[in-house]
């Protein structure tokens, strides 16, 4: 397990517009979801996941996908990533040019039925099919593996179903795999130890790690995940977002919060931190109700007055 203090830069994976916003109350249009987007890359942040590909009328808030990703400005280096459910959402995802796709397995069973409509089984079976049609593509696949530190149906997971799934998503060829706290039901003592199983299962692939904030450790788990040496986190423009199919499901971690903490630890994320404030308090103007993340209202550490 990596020392506090070797991790010298953590990649910032935005999902706001995508997690953040599908399960809000406040449905926004296309036009507003790309705006969005466009302000965020100008904040500076390279990997965004701006749409997923599901079925409107479970998720409405995602409708509209292949127009957002017509609409958006093509900048060198920015990678937009398309969340994907299933064959039919690849599909959808490889037809309207995005950068990387984003597939999703859940590591309960329950949740699996429940998120995806379908056996766990079947999804990694999926999987497979996927990743070769991806390779055939050059496309860039990762894998999140949903409910990887608890389920709100079945309660604790067992780590051996992550790391199985891990090691089948190796053997397909996807390249980067994202353990996701789902429901906000784990620890930074729990992160750590998955964090190290998972990097002995495959030690090939990067690692990420998805945090919700549901139960108030999210930002203590980020610590805890870049302790142990994981340089990608997802995150959340103002701490927006949440499940629809999670009970009680609130927001990931704030990326302001995630990014002020690394600032203050002296950890590289080359992103403008003012601007990407006032890209939350704009986001929270626009969905009209307050937002969970902390620094975006706090600001940031005051200078001594000279």
């Amino acid at each position: 397990m990596t020392m506090q203090g070797e991790v010298k830069e953590v990649q910032l994976v935005e999902v706001g517009p995508r997690d953040g916003l599908q399960n809000d109350p406040t449905i926004l249009d296309v036009e507003t979801r790309v705006a969005f987007i466009t302000r965020l890359v100008d904040c500076g942040i390279r990997r965004i996941e701006a749409v997923s590909f599901v079925n409107d009328k479970r998720v409405p808030a995602m409708a509209g996908a292949e127009a957002v990703m017509a609409a958006l400005p093509r900048r060198e280096g920015v990678s937009y990533i398309g969340l994907t459910l299933n064959q039919r959402g690849f599909d959808r995802a490889l037809a309207c040019g995005v950068d990387e796709a984003n597939y999703v397995v859940c590591a309960s069973e329950t949740f699996n039925q429940r998120n995806q409509g379908a056996p766990r089984a079947a999804t990694l079976e999926t999987m497979h099919g996927i990743a070769r049609q991806a390779a055939d593509a050059k496309l860039p696949l990762s894998l999140t593996v949903a409910t990887a530190f608890g389920c709100p149906f079945e309660g604790e997971v067992d780590p051996a179903i992550v790391l199985d799934i891990a090691r089948q998503a190796a053997d397909a060829g996807v390249r980067e795999i994202a353990l996701a706290d789902t429901i906000g039901a784990t620890d930074p003592y729990s992160v750590k130890r998955l964090v190290a199983m998972t990097r002995a299962a495959v030690p090939d692939l990067q690692l990420r790690c998805h945090f919700h904030n549901t139960r108030n450790t999210g930002l203590a788990n980020a610590y805890a995940a870049v302790e142990a040496g994981v340089t990608v986190l997802d995150a959340s423009c103002a701490g927006i977002g949440g499940c629809p199919f999670a009970p009680k499901a609130t927001g990931n971690i704030g990326s302001e919060d995630i990014l002020y903490m690394l600032d203050r630890m002296g950890i590289r994320h080359g992103v403008d931190l003012p601007a990407l404030i006032e890209t939350a308090k704009w986001i929270e103007a626009e969905l009209g109700h307050p937002t969970a993340a902390q620094v975006s209202k706090a600001g940031l550490f005051p200078k001594a007055a000279e």
